[in-house]
C-alpha cells in the first residue's frame, strides 16, 4: 500500500514505518498524521508482523508540527477533547514499537517517540520538548507520557525549559534506552527487534497491555489483572508452541520443558 508521507515496509516479521517529508524536516502535517494511523492499521493487520520500527527519512526523526500548515491557532486537527489517533495506534499496537532516533525529535516528534516502547537515539541527535519557549505546552502526550516515563521532578525541568538534551543526557535520565554513533541507529533497531520477534506474540501483546493499562490503574487491581491475563492470553496450543521454540532456540529451555511433568 502507497502513502503520500510515510514509506512501510514489511519482512521478516518487523514492519519498518518510515515518516518520508525529509525536506520539512519530518514534520505533522495533516496528511502525516492520517498516513501514520493507516500504515499503523496495516501493520495490524498483517499476522507476520511482530514488531515496529519508526524511523525517519534524512537528517531528521521529526522536528514537531509543520508551522506552515494551515490550521486553527493551538487547535490539533482532530480537534480540542479528542485523542490522537495516530499516536495512540504506536502505544496501542498489539506489537512493540521501536522508535529509531536517527536525527532532531523536538515537540511532537518527542512525543512520538515516548508513545512507543523503546528509543534508539543517534549520539549526534537531540530531543526537546520547547514549546513553552513560544508560549505553548507539549500537547501531543508530552505532559502526561513523559513523567511516566523518566519521573516528575526531571519531566518539569525538561518541560519547564523546554531547551535541548543530547542523546548522552536522554540516556543518563531514562528517555532513550540506548545510543550509538549515527550510521548504527537503524542496525541497533533492527537487532532489538529480530530479538523481540522471537518472543510469542500474543505474550508481548499482553505485557506491553498490563504496563500501559496497569500503570493507571491501583496496584491490587492491576495485580488481579495481571493473574486473568496470564491465564487467558493464550490457548494450550499456544503456549505448547512457544515452549517448543523456546527448547529449539536453547538447550537450557530444553532442559526446562523436557523435564516437565506431563512431556
Amino acid at each position: 500500500m502507497d502513502f503520500e508521507t510515510v514509506l512501510l515496509a514489511i519482512g521478516d516479521g518487523i514492519a519498518t514505518l518510515t515518516l518520508n517529508r525529509p525536506e520539512k524536516a519530518n514534520t505533522f502535517n495533516d496528511q502525516l498524521k492520517r498516513d501514520i494511523r493507516a500504515a499503523m492499521e496495516v501493520a495490524e493487520e498483517d499476522s507476520s508482523c511482530h514488531v515496529v520500527i519508526l524511523t525517519g527519512a534524512g537528517r531528521h526523526f521529526c522536528a514537531g508540527g509543520d508551522l506552515s500548515a494551515p490550521r486553527a491557532p493551538f487547535v490539533d486537527s482532530f480537534g480540542v477533547g479528542t485523542p490522537l489517533p495516530f499516536m495512540d495506534a504506536i502505544e496501542h499496537s498489539r506489537m512493540p514499537v521501536i522508535a529509531a532516533i536517527n536525527g532532531a525529535a523536538k515537540g511532537g516528534g518527542c512525543e512520538l517517540a515516548l508513545a512507543c516502547d523503546f528509543r534508539i537515539m543517534s549520539r549526534t541527535a537531540k530531543i526537546a520538548l520547547p514549546e513553552i519557549q513560544f508560549g505553548g505546552v507539549p500537547g501531543a502526550g508530552g505532559t502526561q507520557r513523559l513523567p511516566r516515563l523518566i519521573g516528575i521532578a526531571a519531566a518539569k525541568e525538561m518541560i519547564f525549559l523546554g531547551l535541548d538534551k543530547t542523546a548522552e543526557e536522554a540516556l543518563a535520565i531514562g528517555l532513550v534506552s540506548k545510543v550509538v554513533e549515527p550510521d548504527d541507529v537503524m542496525p541497533a533497531a533492527v537487532a532489538l527487534a529480530h530479538e523481540l520477534a522471537l518472543r510469542p506474540g500474543y505474550a508481548l501483546a499482553a505485557a506491553k497491555r498490563l504496563i500501559n493499562r496497569g500503570m493507571e490503574m491501583k496496584l491490587d487491581d492491576a495485580l488481579i489483572w495481571e493473574r486473568e491475563m496470564q491465564v487467558s492470553m493464550a490457548t494450550p496450543e499456544q503456549r505448547k508452541a512457544a515452549q517448543e521454540a523456546a527448547m529449539a532456540r536453547s538447550s537450557t529451555y530444553a532442559k526446562i520443558f523436557g523435564d516437565a511433568p506431563g512431556r
